[in-house]
């Protein structure tokens, strides 16, 4: 029998391991993160090291999937750019305290007053930064009981280090004392 090619037996391995017809989606549990800085403060979110399920999409049942989810997204987002409408103006722009206002939940704002259907959703989905509260929430209702005090106050330290960049030289850099020329780079 003839060899086969070594270039035919590379392309054949690719055609297994490769599909265009289905998407496969892996689920993680939510844990403490330990891997990002969160601009807010508080502790981070990351995920668990494995994935605790698996789901498989055709094509066309995954972008129906997307659709469902963003429009879920645009729907809680809109609620909550409801909810702080609201309480600012009984609050007069924040500048009057309350009581009614700091009751007001998500709750209190019906899907009545929110229109999903008329806004353009495109404009929506990119990462947002959470505030610390709702990364608590999410951690909590994830199953994390202890979340560890500690990553707060390293991640304060690091924003506080990033906030003082580059070094104190006018007008013309002295190595010796350029804290970017002594770490190697190019005067800030």
């Amino acid at each position: 029998p003839a060899a086969t090619s070594i270039l035919k037996r590379q392309k054949q391995l690719r055609r297994k391991n490769v599909r265009f017809d289905q998407v496969t989606v892996y689920y993680f549990a939510r844990r403490q993160g330990f891997t990002s800085v969160p601009s807010q403060g508080g502790s981070s979110l990351g995920m668990a090291q494995r994935h605790n399920s698996v789901r498989r999409y055709t094509l066309c049942e995954f972008a129906q999937e997307q659709e469902v989810n963003h429009r879920e997204i645009l729907r809680e987002h809109l609620k909550e750019e409801k909810l702080h409408a609201k309480k600012m103006k009984l609050t007069k722009n924040g500048t009057v305290e309350s009581e009614e206002a700091d009751g007001l939940t998500l709750e209190d704002v019906s899907d009545d007053d929110i229109d999903v259907e008329n806004v353009e959703g495109d404009d929506y989905f990119f990462l947002q930064p959470l505030p610390t509260k709702r990364r608590r929430a999410l951690l909590r209702a994830s199953g994390v009981h202890r979340i560890d005090a500690e990553e707060k106050q390293e991640l304060r330290a690091i924003r506080l280090s990033r906030e003082e960049c580059g070094c104190d030289c006018r007008l013309y850099c002295d190595p010796e004392a350029c804290a970017c020329s002594q770490a190697g780079i190019k005067c800030q």
